[in-house]
């Protein structure tokens, strides 16, 4: 590729980061603002008894049971989906079980490596194709079919699904991450801080158990900073395939 055709590409590609951080930005304050409307009118319009005591308690009572994924998640999926994809990801929901499977395969399917713009743009891709299945799913087996379909499915086979369908699915994504990685020392590493962690932190101070997660994945990120193979870092330096 010359010289010039190279500068070009770097230029749209900042370009693009610009334009995806500016409406990404935009779009989430939009949905946060629209999110809120409704609660702040029932609170302050609707005449519903609900004091700003209330309303603070409710509040902090919500942060202290998922400030650990709010710290952990955007860490996590980051390397994995890219910045405008993140944007993407946040907005729709269902990260684990939906989105971060849907932009890992579309990866590994490519061969693309995580971090690099191949990657951010299968992962944009991989998400509006899921995001897509997901609505004409719902429509459809949902809006048109739900009750009908609920009425067929004994009450046994919906336990059993509500149990182990969720965990079938994160245990295929962590597989599928150790796979793409290709990063054994860090795989080691992971396993044995969330075994310490788990059987060992949380038994000796029970009131670690919400923070388990947050622990596990901070303690694993400092480790693989360390043990990371640098020559192996080094000789993967192209960031644009």
């Amino acid at each position: 590729m010359s010289t010039t055709a190279t500068g070009a590409n770097a230029t749209a590609l900042a370009e693009f980061d610009r334009t995806t951080t500016r409406w990404g930005q935009l779009t989430m304050i939009a949905a946060l603002l629209l999110s809120l409307a409704g609660p702040a009118y029932l609170v302050f319009f609707a005449d519903l008894g609900v004091t700003g005591t209330m309303v603070f308690t409710a509040a902090l009572a919500v942060g202290a049971s998922f400030f650990v994924l709010w710290f952990v998640e955007p860490i996590t999926y980051y390397p994995v989906l890219g910045p405008a994809a993140m944007y993407q990801a946040f907005m729709i929901g269902n990260l684990a079980n939906k989105l971060l499977p849907a932009a890992m395969v579309a990866q590994a399917t490519i061969g693309a490596k995580s971090g690099t713009k191949k990657a951010d743009f299968s992962a944009i891709m991989a998400i509006c194709g899921a995001a897509m299945v997901h609505v004409l799913s719902m429509l459809i087996f949902v809006g048109l079919l739900g009750t009908w379909l609920l009425s067929l499915v004994p009450l046994e086979v919906m336990e059993v699904t509500r149990i182990y369908i969720f965990p079938a699915i994160i245990g295929a994504v962590v597989v599928q991450l150790v796979v793409s990685a290709k990063q054994p020392r860090i795989t080691l590493v992971a396993v044995g801080v969330a075994l310490l962690v788990i059987f060992v932190l949380v038994p000796l101070v029970p009131a670690l158990a919400k923070l388990a997660t947050g622990i596990s994945v901070v303690i694993t990120a400092v480790l693989a900073w360390f043990v990371r193979d640098r020559n192996a870092a080094a000789g993967k330096a192209e960031l644009v395939n």
